[in-house]
């Protein structure tokens, strides 16, 4: 993976590449409960806990779907939601417009880069009246082929989440990127289940999705707790999104499965602390471990010894440390005669050696 991508925003430019740090992600979702106090409180979480940006959602329920309760639109599927209506959770879930470009405004006074997941063209339109400086597309819209094609045209860079994508879907969304001029595009594994069960989120395809569409690839995680996300910081993931919620006691459409503040900031941490650790591949030693190497293994007079008397495995042993000769040298000494009267704790060296 050799891309770089460039967000722009008012607080300047962020690099996203194979050697910047994660980009990370709290997503406020639904969790803001329609209170806008509540929202504004989450911005400030996100900020305290160490998150890079905060991401909301641009859509209305009719925008997002229609007000009809047949069986089409019942949810059915198995989720959280279920016994409802999509309109219905939509009702709940969506952030007033009117809110947005208050809430892009606080973040950036909070020194985060705020964006959004539109849901279709309308919102589209309302985010570039807001200068976003980066457009999410929602797995489940990854197939809404004119929907890519009016971000794509944009020219601003595009996170799309993978979650219920055929490889095709992939394909033929990030074709129609290219098509547009625009190949600023960060893929996320995504698992679509809420929470998603640990055995489902193959973290091993992030380092196959950057190989084979040659992109940034990055996690929106949905698991419980930290491991899945720090996790993937060591193979390969650029960016991380992960919902936080003041309190999950608080309820919300989303509350069950988002993290707390305390939580998100230790995710964040132990992000840091595995970047860090990764290092690069190298079999170099630092300074500390060449020191180290001095309480390693070498051959030691163990046992006083008199010239012309013979080494054996009684008075040169393979002992800690490593200022003696190497241990590599050992048959070949024994049996050999010292020139001259060794202490116990000598160092050995050919020197003392007779020839």
């Amino acid at each position: 993976m050799n891309k770089s991508i460039t967000i722009k925003s008012v607080l300047g430019d962020r690099i996203i590449d194979e050697n910047s740090a994660a980009f990370i992600i709290a997503e406020m979702s639904a969790n803001h409960m329609m209170d806008f106090d509540r929202a504004v409180k989450i911005i400030e979480a996100a900020k305290e806990a160490g998150a890079d940006a905060i991401k909301l959602q641009t859509y209305t329920p009719d925008t997002i779907t229609i007000d009809c309760d047949n069986e089409y639109f019942q949810i059915t599927q198995g989720t959280i939601w279920d016994g409802t209506t999509l309109h219905k959770l939509y009702q709940t879930a969506f952030t007033p417009w009117e809110w947005q470009p208050k809430l892009k405004k606080i973040a950036e006074e909070n020194g985060l880069i705020c964006f959004s997941s539109p849901f279709d063209l309308t919102a589209i339109d309302f985010m570039e009246e807001m200068d976003m400086p980066v457009y999410k597309v929602a797995s489940f819209e990854i197939n809404d082929i004119p929907f890519i094609r009016k971000i794509a045209r944009l020219h601003k860079p595009i996170i799309m989440s993978t979650g219920i994508a055929y490889p095709d879907d992939i394909e033929l969304a990030l074709k129609v990127c290219k098509e547009e001029g625009n190949e600023d595009v960060i893929l996320l594994k995504c698992t679509s289940a809420y929470p998603s069960p640990y055995e489902d989120i193959n973290l091993k395809l992030i380092p196959d999705i950057a190989q084979r569409y040659n992109v940034i690839a990055g996690l929106s995680d949905h698991t419980m707790g930290n491991a899945v996300a720090v996790g993937s910081i060591s193979l390969g993931a650029k960016v991380i999104e992960k919902h936080l919620t003041l309190s999950r006691e608080d309820g919300g459409p989303d509350g069950a499965f988002s993290m707390e503040p305390h939580e998100f900031r230790e995710m964040v941490d132990n992000i840091r602390i595995v970047e860090k650790a990764l290092g690069s591949a190298t079999y170099e030693l630092t300074h500390k471990q060449i020191k180290s190497r001095e309480h390693s293994r070498s051959l030691f007079v163990v046992k006083d010894m008199k010239a012309g008397e013979l080494i054996s495995h009684e008075n040169v042993r393979s002992i800690r440390p490593g200022f003696g000769m190497h241990t590599k040298h050992y048959e070949e000494i024994l049996g050999k005669r010292v020139n001259r009267d060794l202490v116990k704790g000598t160092p050995m060296n050919f020197e003392y050696i007779e020839k």
